[in-house]
């Protein structure tokens, strides 16, 4: 607790990356890896690994104007809508650009849907639904029922977006199918954005992004003579077809400050006994939303306690008692990643820049947001990854007497983000590890309860602070989990490997197949 009471107090000032709250948290995780008696695992024989992203920031104020059906609307920016842009321009000016619902903006061939139907989206903002088609259906469709595919994350929108050419979008935000409220996307959508430097930037990202306001999008359907409900509907089925919102028309305009910044990650290594070039890496997220608007108590610092000073406690005691313990077989690498919450930056460019062969890395075991309400019977795993590592889990956590719950939250995604994600594109098996719900004083109910208390009151927001009051014994036995799920996995001759069925398995046997071929 040591380690999150320092990480999430004041004086980090929310670990935000580019700020001072990094130096802070960058050198002090390079004294606790010195501490715990790993070897430096970044570049050049030391601890960091720098990532270079570009950050763009809104300067000023933002004006907003919706005119439709006769009628002019000044919009507020963070309340009505948020508006944002990573397109390499120092001032956008949007004037007039007609609007376009293309429901949930899906182009999958491979599950026989396509949202656009060859619609021209030039010099248009496309209004889009978050999440998947399935959601809110009775039966589940071409997408997995209520378990979220990448299809439904706001990343894949933006991305699809771009490719289509258009000059905006806006993704509507309803809780349940964001799986957050709106004061968690007014606090993302007021802060600076990141991303990689790109030398075609202008292609890969629309003009204007952000997202509105679910009554502001239903306002927007009633004046072009159309039910929200209906057309959400509609968006349901593969007949889908993009509509037009009337004669509505949106200006926006803001200037944008952009400019080149290098954050770090943070790597220990230790070097396996027998498999040296073998590797298993723990990570987990050092980054949180550092400093933003004022509670009702005054407290403006987003302390990023739970999420997710925990992991990067986690990662730090792991590296201790490895390092404490007999040397493991393969290698261990612990990473504290930057910029998660900007988009998995972090990780993507380790990923990209590896500091061990990706083919020769074994497994990743991403940790987040260990639990600060006591003791589980359980300990669970983020989505349905389809991959052998859920099952060493289960058999870790049976071997301790307690159970693995698969993901009780499928629709909320969180497969797709959290820092694993980007080694499991990359094809490495790779697993998210976070709390249970069973807890052992009030099982499973009492467990729901207090972790729909802190989605909806504190994450990413000022009060997800450290207290005395945390009862940290759960924390406790999931990292002495962790360890042994580490120890088996470091120490055996077998390959952890993505199940049938999963997008990754193809990927990853293109890796092996390369380093089997290699001379």
């Amino acid at each position: 607790m040591r380690h999150v009471q320092v990480l999430a107090s004041d004086a980090f000032e929310g670990r935000a990356p580019a700020t001072p709250g990094e130096e802070k948290t960058v050198a002090y995780l390079v004294e606790e890896f010195r501490k715990a008696g790993v070897e430096p695992g970044g570049e050049d024989g030391g601890w960091i690994q720098s990532v270079p992203l570009v950050r763009a920031r809104v300067e000023g104020p933002v004006k907003a104007v919706l005119r439709t059906g006769g009628r002019t609307r000044v919009l507020a920016n963070g309340e009505d809508l948020t508006l944002q842009t990573l397109s390499p321009v120092d001032r956008v000016d949007v004037v007039d650009a007609p609007l376009v619902f293309v429901g949930f903006g899906i182009s999958a061939p491979e599950r026989g849907w396509d949202d656009y139907k060859g619609a021209d989206l030039a010099g248009k903002i496309a209004v889009v639904l978050i999440n998947d088609p399935d959601f809110e259906t009775a039966e589940p469709g071409a997408f997995d029922g209520r378990a979220v595919t990448y299809h439904g994350r706001w990343t894949y929108k933006y991305e699809e977006l771009a490719r289509r050419g258009a000059l905006g979008a806006l993704i509507v935000h309803e809780t349940a199918p964001a799986a957050y409220g709106w004061d968690t996307v007014r606090s993302s959508g007021l802060s600076p954005l990141f991303d990689i430097p790109r030398e075609d930037a202008a292609r890969e990202h629309t003009l204007l992004r952000g997202w509105m306001q679910r009554a502001l999008a239903e306002s927007l359907f009633d004046a072009a003579g159309l039910d929200f409900g209906r057309e959400k509907a509609r968006a349901q089925t593969a007949e889908f077809k993009p509509v037009a919102l009337g004669d509505a028309r949106l200006s926006a305009s803001f200037d944008v400050v952009r400019d080149e910044v290098v954050t770090r990650n943070v790597i220990g290594r230790l070097e396996g006994a027998q498999r040296p070039d073998e590797t298993v890496i723990y990570s987990a997220h050092w980054d949180a939303y550092g400093i933003g608007e004022p509670d009702a108590g005054g407290d403006g610092i987003r302390h990023g306690a739970v999420d997710n000073a925990t992991g990067v406690a986690a990662v730090l005691e792991l590296a201790r008692l490895f390092a404490q313990g007999p040397r493991p077989r393969r290698s261990l690498m612990f990473i504290a990643l930057t910029a998660e919450e900007k988009g998995l930056q972090g990780a993507s460019y380790y990923v990209a820049h590896p500091l061990a062969p990706l083919e020769t890395t074994a497994a990743v075991l991403n940790i987040e947001m260990l639990s600060p309400d006591g003791p589980t019977r359980d300990i669970a795993s983020w989505g349905k990854g389809r991959v052998s590592l859920e099952q060493d889990l289960r058999r870790t956590a049976e071997a301790a007497g307690r159970s693995y719950s698969p993901d009780p939250n499928l629709e909320a995604g969180f497969f797709y983000r959290a820092d694993h994600f980007a080694f499991a594109r990359a094809g490495v098996p790779a697993i998210t590890i976070g709390a249970g719900l069973d807890r052992v004083d009030g099982g499973v109910a009492s467990g729901q309860a207090l972790r729909d208390r802190y989605f909806a009151d504190c994450y990413h927001r000022p009060c997800d602070r450290w207290s005395p009051e945390w009862d940290v014994r759960g924390q406790v036995q999931d990292v002495d989990l962790l360890y042994a799920l580490g120890r088996g996995i470091a120490d055996g001759d077998g390959w952890p490997a993505w199940e049938d069925g999963s997008e990754f398995k193809a990927v990853r046997a293109r890796s092996t197949d390369a380093r089997a071929a290699a001379p």
